[in-house]
């Protein structure tokens, strides 16, 4: 009678830890988060790449013209004033990346966003939100707002080799490659082949937990390989490491994913770390911990530890705490505890920068990462002479 009872709540208790799984979409990715092998504790100086990527919509909602203004406008006041306060170990101010989406442009947005990161607030990248789109309409798509976003608002650098526009990706409503189970929001299966023929050097879209586009591998910075008749293709990929070579179609660089403990819902239930940052979820200092304790990093190199967060910066309830005081005390605390110089130093970065340094590191760079922000690619509106690989070094 007793092993019976027993058996009887065995079985209750799994099935609601089930539910409680696929509830929050966790079965694509838990597994993978608990068995993964633990980054190596690094030796010396731990380098703290700092990223905030931000799904920059000024007409979310379908709000009126005036209120996009606002928002718009309150970003590149607040932002600047707030920002202007901190630096990194570079003497870098925090870097924000602002991920526009090309079926939301106006003119004057993105002229006032420009003109904020001409004086050295952050860089503009893309962002599409499409749905049943097919090839042939998302490259005459890519390409007008890639050209449009350069030509007008010096946005996008060019390769120093073949001169082609290149751009970092997020994908509007976490649907890369056509990953959300029900079909909807990009209907493309060959998404990344088209995104590194029209010039992207790395998808920043992950994580998206808890929605169902989550993939089965996180917490890494990896190359994926299309299938151009399966969407998902990015579900896994080939790590990048120190002495590799580029490999598959796309670069994906992924934000920290887990299970948060020490932030309980109901005090027991632990939430789920997916690195992003809003009013519902602001940036304590136990995220920040533990996204630095993540470890993302490139293979061979874990003491330059790669931290992507993001947000939906224009939400009106979440812009105090964006351009207020929680995430000018995460910066507070980044400073202090990620940037003594000797145990860690933090350096602020874009997009761009982040790419560029995890080249490096595929490169076999070591030492400070700040020297490598503009490796391969230089800062929108900047030509240079490609470097050879000798040249790159610095002693």
């Amino acid at each position: 009678m007793i092993a019976a009872v027993l058996f009887a709540l065995v079985l209750a208790a799994a099935a609601a830890l089930t539910f409680a799984i696929r509830a929050r979409n966790m079965q694509y990715w838990l597994w993978g988060y608990l068995t993964r092998r633990r980054p190596p504790r690094p030796e010396g100086t731990v380098h703290v790449l700092f990223c905030f990527v931000d799904h920059f919509e000024p007409n979310w909602g379908r709000v009126d013209m005036d209120t996009q203004r606002h928002r718009v406008d309150r970003w590149c006041n607040e932002y600047r004033a707030m920002a202007s306060r901190h630096r990194d170990a570079d003497g870098c101010m925090p870097q924000h990346s602002f991920f526009y989406p090309e079926e939301e442009y106006v003119e004057e947005h993105l002229d006032k966003l420009a003109a904020l990161c001409a004086d050295g607030y952050g860089e503009i990248e893309i962002h599409l939100h499409h749905d049943n789109d097919t090839p042939e309409n998302f490259v005459a798509t890519m390409d007008r707002f890639n050209r449009l976003l350069h030509e007008k608002h010096s946005a996008l650098p060019r390769d120093p080799v073949t001169g082609q526009l290149r751009f970092a990706f997020i994908h509007g409503n976490w649907c890369l490659d056509n990953s959300r189970a029900d079909g909807r929001w990009c209907g493309i299966d060959n998404e990344l082949i088209l995104l590194r023929e029209l010039g992207c050097y790395a998808d920043f879209t992950l994580p998206s937990a808890p929605s169902d586009t989550q993939t089965r591998l996180s917490n890494a910075i990896y190359y994926a390989t299309d299938d151009p008749h399966a969407p998902k293709s990015h579900d896994t990929g080939v790590p990048m490491r120190v002495g590799g070579t580029p490999s598959g179609d796309l670069l994906i660089i992924q934000g920290p994913l887990g299970l948060n403990w020490k932030e309980r819902r109901f005090g027991i239930v632990p939430r789920i770390e997916n690195s992003d940052v809003r009013r519902g979820c602001p940036p304590s200092q136990s995220r920040v911990d533990q996204w630095v304790r993540t470890g993302i990093h490139v293979e061979g190199r874990p003491e330059w530890v790669f931290v992507k967060v993001h947000t939906h910066g224009t939400q009106e309830r979440d812009m105090d705490t964006l351009l207020g005081k929680p995430v000018d005390d995460m910066h507070t605390y980044l400073e202090s505890t990620y940037n003594d110089g000797r145990n860690y130093a933090l350096h602020y970065v874009t997009a761009r920068e982040m790419y560029n340094i995890a080249k490096a590191a595929e490169a076999g760079m070591t030492g400070d990462p700040g020297r490598y922000r503009d490796y391969e690619l230089p800062r929108p509106g900047v030509t240079r002479v490609p470097e050879s690989a000798e040249a790159r070094v610095v002693s």
